[in-house]
């Protein structure tokens, strides 16, 4: 059975005893029921892990004895998704896929025909609640080093980010037959890979134009067209099975 992770801080897994309070505690204690003698995970979220055995438990949280310690390093390449925020649930479900499969950076992105606007207060909730989705989809696949969930990015940020990538992509229904699609690509060995997910309304000539002038390609993922938040996650899969971190 894969073991259960929870959050500390960083300073707290340098012991040999780990005490496991607030919320991360009383989840583990209350709504996870872990008992004394239980195998647990803790991580900073950093990259950095220990396996326990839970010694006691209390209301609050737990007391756990250190068994192993693991480090989680960078990954190579990296994988940054430039993801177009999807409308109501949809946005949720592509940070936690995304999450899952391996991301190592999702930027929400203002295209221009999102359904959906992140502005003031709306905007800070919706970041927090992308990151949110992100660590408990982090825990849940039992990664030790967390993705890394951006502010919100305007093409113009995009571009920038493609611009200095070792490959940028924008995954596009109808990309040229020149660039292919993207199995066709070889991804590189080392340096970040940015792949970039259009809103349902589809990428404007104005972006295109912007992100290809930074040095991004257009790609075909697939014969049919996705969501968008599928199609990130799926072409995350892509992206990554063709690189050693898969292998």
């Amino acid at each position: 059975m894969t073991l259960p992770m929870f959050v500390v801080g960083g300073e707290e897994l340098s012991g040999n005893r780990i005490e496991l309070t607030g919320d991360e505690g009383r989840h583990a204690a209350v709504v996870a029921r872990v008992q004394p003698g239980d195998q647990i995970l803790l991580t900073d979220g950093a990259g950095n892990g220990v396996g326990c055995v839970v010694r006691s438990i209390s209301r609050h949280g737990l007391v756990a004895e250190v068994q192993v310690r693991r480090f989680e390093p960078l990954a190579e390449p990296r994988l940054v998704v430039v993801q177009a925020i999807p409308k109501g649930e949809h946005a949720e479900r592509a940070v936690d896929l995304l999450t899952e499969v391996g991301v190592d950076t999702i930027v929400p992105w203002a295209a221009a025909r999102n359904v959906v606007g992140w502005r003031g207060e709306r905007a800070d909730k919706a970041l927090r609640r992308w990151r949110a989705t992100a660590q408990a989809a982090a825990k849940q696949s039992r990664r030790f080093r967390f993705p890394d969930v951006l502010t919100l990015h305007s093409t113009t940020d995009v571009a920038e980010l493609v611009r200095g990538a070792a490959l940028g992509l924008v995954l596009h229904e109808d990309a040229p037959d020149s660039a292919g699609w993207l199995h066709d690509w070889d991804p590189p060995s080392d340096g970040e890979i940015v792949l970039v997910v259009g809103p349902e309304g589809g990428i404007t000539d104005e972006e295109i134009e912007q992100l290809t002038g930074a040095g991004a390609s257009l790609v075909q993922l697939g014969p049919t067209v996705l969501r968008s938040s599928a199609a990130g996650v799926v072409g995350a899969a892509a992206v990554l099975s063709r690189t050693p971190r898969w292998s």
